[in-house]
């Protein structure tokens, strides 16, 4: 058996406009971000993903309202959709809420890079990338794998730092190779999987 994973990371939020860490803070979308939540849709649809086994999402407003907002494009809105915290995005600790420019200010430049773009130095009061990844990998590996190889098409709406772990896992990528791995807000990332969980074929589905 084999089958198809979907990762989408949420549309544009009021704080991604806005420039603030957002982390665990839970703002709702833009009307850009609903646009892009509704374009995934067309997208996966004109590629032939109109039908989806499974969903999951993570505990956060914005991930489920995006996923809502694509069934609903689709025409499927009687998904089984599992939500899980494990799919959060990274918790910035002390940072969220503070715009990203003032947080420089406050601690320098070089200091905030480092909590933004290292993979196991986490801001005060948070997550760094790698302890994203030690709460994200075993939901992915008990619970969305094994949905995934029983030759389901399973869909994930989740954040930028938590699907960049089911990335680095997915793709068996380095620390360093996934820092610069950048996901785009309501693109569609589709993988087909080979049975032994190896990826057969990737696309992303951009505008």
């Amino acid at each position: 058996m084999s089958g198809t994973l979907v990762l989408v990371r949420h549309g544009q939020s009021e704080w991604n406009k806005k420039n603030l860490f957002t982390g665990w803070k839970d703002p709702d979308l833009t009307e850009a971000g609903v646009a892009e939540a509704k374009a995934a849709g067309e997208r996966l649809k004109a590629a032939g993903h109109a039908s989806f086994d499974r969903g999951f999402t993570s505990k956060l407003g914005r991930a489920q309202r995006t996923l809502k907002l694509i069934l609903e494009t689709i025409g499927q809105t009687d998904l089984e959709i599992s939500e899980n915290v494990a799919l959060n995005e990274r918790d910035y600790g002390d940072l969220a809420g503070l715009n990203k420019d003032d947080a420089r200010e406050k601690w320098g430049e070089d200091q905030v890079h480092v909590w933004r773009r290292s993979y196991d130095v986490p801001p005060p009061g948070g997550e760094s990338l790698k302890d994203t990844g030690a709460r994200t990998w075993p939901y992915y590996l008990h619970v969305i794998q094994p949905t995934v190889l029983r030759g389901n098409t399973v869909i994930v709406s989740a954040h930028g730092n938590s699907l960049r772990a089911l990335v680095m896992a997915l793709e068996g990528l380095t620390p360093d190779e996934i820092l610069k791995y950048e996901i785009a807000t309501g693109v569609p990332i589709v993988y087909k999987l080979n049975a032994d969980s190896t990826i057969a074929e990737k696309s992303v589905l951009e505008a």
